[in-house]
C-alpha cells in the first residue's frame, strides 16, 4: 500500500502583532495533523508577518478553510497557497552575509544594492535589521547562483560591484562568507591611533613639545611614501627630545576614545573574546588605557627616558608594519586561536600586514591603501559597528548593558 501523497501548503498571516496569534494558528494546524517544513516570523513597526510552510496528507482545502476562519476570528489577514513544489526540496543555503550600514540607509541606496545583486544573479534569501543605533544596519543573507562554477571569481565580482555601490550611495557595505567561520572569531586586535582613540598620540606630544608643525611635516612625507614608517617614527621621536616624561602621563590621561570603543570592548569581553592592541605609539601612553579597558595584551614602542626627560630615541624592536602582523601571530599562538578566527581593525598603511594576516580585516575610516586589502571597510565614526560585522545585534548589546546597569544612548547630532 502506497503512502498518502503529501500536499504542500504555504500559510501567510499578516496584521497587527498581538499575543496569541501563533497559538491560534498552530492549534488549527495541529488538528489537521500537518508536518512543519519551515516557519518564519518578523515584526516591523508593530505589524506581524508570519509564514508557515507545511505538508498535509489530508484535504488541503479543508485546512485552508480552517486557518482562514481561525485567523478571521482574531482580526488577522491570511493568504493560503496550496501545492507549492517545495515539499522535500532542500532549503537554500546562503553563501554570504552582506551588511548595509548608514545614517540613515535611504531607500535609494538599498535599491542600488538590490539591483547589483539582481544584475549578478544573486538571490537575497533573508533580510533583518540588526541595529538602529548609532547607525542603521540591515543584514542580508544572500546566495550566489546555483550554477556558479568559480565561487572565488563570483565572490570577487560581487565585492567589486558592492564597493562601487557603497561609494555612489553613501553607505557602508560589509561582506562575509556565511557559515560557522563567521561565528567562530575569538581574538580581536585593534590599532590605537585614529582607531581605538581619536587622533594621533605623537601629534598630541608634539603640541606639548612645541614642534607640532615639524612632526606634521614628517607625517605627511611618510603618507606620501617619501619615508617608511621606521624612518618617520625616528625623525618624529627625535623632535621630542627634552620633553619631560610626565607629559606622557598627562597625554595618557587625556586620551579620547573613539565613540563606541568602550561598548565594543565590554561586549567582546562578555562573549569571551580575547582583545588586544598593537600600536606604533608608545607603551607608556597606550598601556594605561588598555588596562583601564580590560584589554588582554598591549604591544607598542618604548621611548628612552633619562633623568626624567625623553632622549628622542626608541628602545628595542620597532612596532612597524611587519611587527604588527607578528604581534597578531604571537597573540594567536599564545591564546591558541587559529589565525582564521582572528580579527584585526586598523586605519593606516602600516596596518596592511596585520589585516591581511587576520581571518577578518576591518578597515576603520582608513586610508585607501588599507581599504583595498581589507575584507570590510567602515567609514562611519563609531567603533561598535565592528560588533555588527561580527553578527552581534544592537538589541543583544543593549540587553546585556541594561542587565549590568550601564545602558545609555548618547544623542547623535
Amino acid at each position: 500500500m502506497s503512502a498518502p501523497v503529501r500536499t504542500s501548503v504555504l500559510v501567510t498571516v499578516t496584521g497587527t502583532d498581538k499575543p496569541g496569534v501563533s497559538s491560534v494558528l498552530f492549534a488549527v494546524l495541529t488538528r489537521h495533523d500537518v508536518d512543519l517544513l519551515d516557519v518564519e516570523q518578523v515584526v516591523i513597526g508593530g505589524q506581524l508577518v508570519l509564514g508557515v510552510l507545511a505538508a498535509t496528507r489530508e484535504d488541503p482545502e479543508s485546512l485552508q478553510e480552517g486557518v482562514e476562519q481561525a485567523m478571521a476570528s482574531i482580526g488577522m489577514q491570511i493568504d493560503v497557497a496550496i501545492g507549492a513544489d517545495t515539499v522535500g526540496s532542500p532549503g537554500r543555503d546562503s553563501t554570504h552575509v552582506v551588511m548595509v550600514l548608514g545614517r540613515p540607509v535611504a531607500a535609494r541606496s538599498f535599491t542600488e544594492v538590490a539591483r547589483a545583486f539582481a544584475g549578478l544573479g544573486i538571490n537575497i534569501d533573508n533580510i533583518r535589521r540588526t541595529a538602529d543605533y548609532p547607525v542603521t544596519c540591515l543584514e542580508l543573507q544572500v546566495s550566489l547562483p546555483a550554477d556558479t562554477d568559480d565561487t572565488e571569481a563570483a565572490d570577487a565580482e560581487m565585492r567589486s560591484a558592492l564597493i562601487e555601490v557603497a561609494a555612489q550611495s553613501k553607505v557602508d557595505i560589509a561582506v562575509e562568507r556565511s557559515g560557522l567561520a563567521r561565528r567562530a572569531k575569538r581574538l580581536v586586535v585593534f590599532d590605537v591611533d585614529s582607531t581605538l582613540i581619536q587622533g594621533e598620540v605623537i601629534e598630541l606630544l608634539a603640541e606639548k613639545a612645541g614642534c607640532a608643525a615639524q612632526v606634521h611635516e614628517v607625517t605627511e612625507a611618510a603618507m606620501r611614501g617619501e619615508l617608511d614608517f621606521a624612518e618617520a617614527l625616528h625623525r618624529r621621536v627625535s623632535l621630542l627630545a627634552g620633553l619631560p616624561v610626565t607629559v606622557l602621563d598627562e597625554v595618557a590621561r587625556g586620551l579620547e576614545l573613539t565613540p563606541g570603543a568602550r561598548t565594543t570592548i565590554r561586549t567582546l569581553r562578555r562573549l569571551g573574546f580575547h582583545c588586544g592592541v598593537v600600536s606604533g605609539g608608545f607603551s607608556r601612553i597606550v598601556q594605561p588605557m588598555a588596562d583601564e579597558l580590560g584589554i588582554d595584551f598591549c604591544t607598542a614602542n618604548e621611548v628612552e627616558v633619562r633623568d626624567g626627560v625623553l632622549t628622542g630615541r626608541v628602545l628595542g624592536s620597532m612596532v612597524d608594519r611587519a611587527e604588527k602582523a607578528q604581534a597578531l601571530r604571537r597573540a594567536a599562538e599564545e591564546f591558541g586561536v587559529p589565525l582564521e578566527q582572528c580579527v584585526a581593525v586598523g586605519d593606516g598603511a602600516n596596518d596592511i600586514d596585520m589585516l591581511s594576516t587576520a581571518g577578518l580585516g576591518v578597515a576603520f575610516n582608513a586610508k585607501p591603501a588599507l581599504r583595498e586589502v581589507a575584507d570590510t571597510a567602515i567609514t562611519q565614526p563609531f567603533l561598535d559597528i565592528v560588533l555588527f560585522v561580527l553578527g552581534i545585534t544592537r538589541d543583544e548589546v543593549e540587553a546585556a548593558d541594561a542587565a549590568d546597569g550601564v545602558l545609555r544612548r548618547v544623542p547623535i547630532p
